[in-house]
């Protein structure tokens, strides 16, 4: 979808998720935003130590604050959590799992922590993570640090830990753009996403 204003594209994810029923097939919206930092519903404020002119958007989704902005992969999912048997935690480990098999095909070791949602490398995150849920649907999703100016993290506590160090896929020596990681992650959450289908079935 290219670059898209946070406000915008909040409001069109309220809009599908309002007007979907049983019948209404799941979506994966991939694109990236201007930058914005976004304070989660229950988010304390302050974490944001400088806002540098940036805008800060109180949103609904959980978590605390994080930074949005143009060369960060943002895969948001419009899922039917009950037609998908999934729980709000199998939900976040499934999407944890697919950034972590996007990275082990280029040799990259990443992991989650029960402590703190997100995929992280060593110390630092990569990719974090927030959703919403409302009437067994979800909305918000996903964000993959590729190629972007990572100082803005240095403005807040990310998610709220103090100190908490980011990276990037580029940083990793990672050549393949957002068009090719896009294409690669949507594939990747929809195999996890539809193997846990198969998991209940079988």
């Amino acid at each position: 979808m290219g670059l898209c204003d946070y406000q915008t594209t909040w409001q069109a994810m309220k809009d599908f998720t309002a007007h979907r029923n049983e019948q209404t097939p799941d979506e994966i919206w991939l694109l990236q935003h201007p930058p914005v930092f976004t304070q989660g519903i229950a988010g304390k404020p302050e974490h944001l130590l400088h806002d540098h002119g940036i805008a800060v958007i109180r949103t609904d989704r959980g978590g605390q604050i994080t930074y949005h902005g143009p060369g960060q992969l943002i895969a948001y999912l419009l899922l039917d959590l009950r037609r998908l048997k999934l729980g709000i935690r199998e939900l976040v480990r499934n999407m944890e799992q697919a950034v972590i098999d996007l990275l082990q095909d280029y040799h990259v070791i990443a992991a989650g922590r029960n402590d703190a949602p997100g995929v992280y490398i060593g110390n630092a995150k990569i990719a974090s993570l927030g959703l919403k849920i409302k009437k067994n649907y979800c909305y918000h999703g996903i964000a993959l640090n590729v190629d972007m100016d990572l100082t803005p993290f240095s403005y807040i506590n990310p998610c709220g830990y103090q100190g908490l160090q980011v990276t990037q896929t580029k940083n990793l020596g990672i050549a393949d753009g957002l068009e090719i990681l896009g294409s690669k992650l949507a594939n990747s959450l929809q195999q996890n996403l539809l193997k846990n289908i198969g998991d209940r079935t079988t």
